[in-house]
C-alpha cells in the first residue's frame, strides 16, 4: 500500500513539470513578445485571486512574511527570470541552464532542513543535465551573458522555494497553500512590472487563450499538485521530476510546430527518463558519507 501511495504521489507531482513544458510553446507562439514581467504577473495573480476565493482564508500570524518570501522565490522572481531568460536565449539553452536546480536543491536541503546528502540523488542531477543538453542544445545555441544569468538565478530561487515549502509546512491545506503563494507573488509583481514595461497591447484571441493556460493550468493546477508533492516526498526527489519539462517541450516542439527530432535528441530523452528513475529511487537509497546538519522544522 505504501509503494502504491508513493507511486501515486509521483504520478501526481511529475505532471505540474510535464505541463510546465508547454510554457515555451504557449510564450513563443501565443503571447505578445517583450513583457517578461507583465506575463509573469499575469500569470500568478489571477490565478491566486481565485483560488484566494475558493479558500476564503488569508495568512495569520508568521505566515503573511513567509507566504511573501515564498511567493517571492516560487513565482515572482522565478518566473521574471525564465521570461526574461526563456525571451533572450534560445529555449534549449535556457533549459540546461535551468537544470542545475536539483543538484541545487539536494545540497540546501542538506543544510536547510537536515536531509541526507544520497549520492544517487547526486548522479540523477548530473545525468539530467547531460540529457537536457542532448536534448535541447544545439551548435549554434546563442549564449545572451544577461539570459544566462536570469537563468541561473531563477534556478537559485526555485532551489530555495522549494526546500522552504517543506521547510515551513503550513497549517492549512495544500489548495490554500498555493493561494497564498500565487496570490503573494502577483501582488509583488504588479507594480514592478507596471514601472518597468510599457501597456500592454490589446490582446488577441490568441493572448487571452494563452494567458488562460498559463494562469489556471500552468499554475493554479500545477503548482497545486507541485506542493502537494513537496508534502509527501524528498525535496530531491520532487526537483529531479523538473526534467521532464524540457522533454515535453521538445515533444511538443515536434508534434505541434514541426520541428525535427535528431538521434541526439533521441538519446537525451532516454537519459532524461533516466535520471527521473534515479531521483525517484535516491528516496530509498542510504544516505552517503556526508552527515545530516540536525535542524527544526517550524
Amino acid at each position: 500500500m505504501k509503494i502504491k501511495s508513493s507511486s501515486t504521489d509521483i504520478a501526481l507531482t511529475a505532471l505540474a513539470p510535464a505541463i510546465w513544458g508547454s510554457t515555451y510553446l504557449v510564450t513563443t507562439e501565443f503571447l505578445p513578445h517583450g513583457y517578461p514581467l507583465t506575463v509573469a504577473m499575469l500569470r500568478a495573480l489571477p490565478a491566486g485571486l481565485i483560488l484566494l476565493l475558493i479558500v476564503r482564508q488569508l495568512p495569520h500570524g508568521v505566515w503573511w512574511a513567509r507566504s511573501l518570501i515564498l511567493g517571492a522565490l516560487n513565482f515572482s522572481f522565478f518566473w521574471a527570470m525564465l521570461f526574461i531568460s526563456a525571451y533572450r536565449l534560445p529555449g534549449g539553452v535556457a533549459a540546461t541552464v535551468g537544470a542545475i536546480q536539483p543538484l541545487i536543491v539536494v545540497m540546501l536541503a542538506r543544510h536547510l532542513i537536515g536531509t541526507p546528502v544520497k549520492m544517487m540523488a547526486i548522479v540523477a542531477g548530473f545525468v539530467g543535465m547531460a540529457g537536457v543538453g542532448l536534448l535541447v542544445l544545439t551548435p549554434g545555441a546563442a549564449l545572451d551573458p544577461i539570459g544566462i544569468i536570469a537563468g541561473l538565478a531563477g534556478a537559485v530561487s526555485m532551489a530555495f522555494g522549494t526546500v522552504l515549502s517543506r521547510h515551513w509546512r503550513p497549517p492549512v491545506s495544500n489548495l490554500t497553500f498555493t493561494a497564498w503563494q500565487l496570490t503573494a507573488g502577483g501582488l509583488l509583481l504588479l507594480p514592478v512590472a507596471l514601472l518597468v514595461e510599457p501597456a500592454l497591447p490589446v490582446p488577441t484571441n490568441a493572448n487571452i487563450l494563452g494567458m488562460a493556460w498559463l494562469s489556471l493550468i500552468g499554475a493554479a493546477m500545477t503548482y497545486l499538485l507541485w506542493f502537494r508533492g513537496l508534502s509527501r516526498l524528498e525535496p530531491a526527489a520532487v526537483a529531479s521530476l523538473g526534467f521532464l519539462s524540457p522533454l515535453v517541450a521538445v515533444l511538443l516542439g515536434w508534434s505541434v510546430l514541426g520541428q525535427n527530432l535528431s538521434l541526439l535528441q533521441l538519446a537525451g530523452m532516454a537519459v532524461v527518463l533516466v535520471s527521473v528513475w534515479l531521483g525517484q529511487k535516491a528516496q530509498m537509497a542510504p544516505p552517503s558519507v556526508l552527515p545530516a546538519i540536525s535542524g527544526t522544522r517550524s
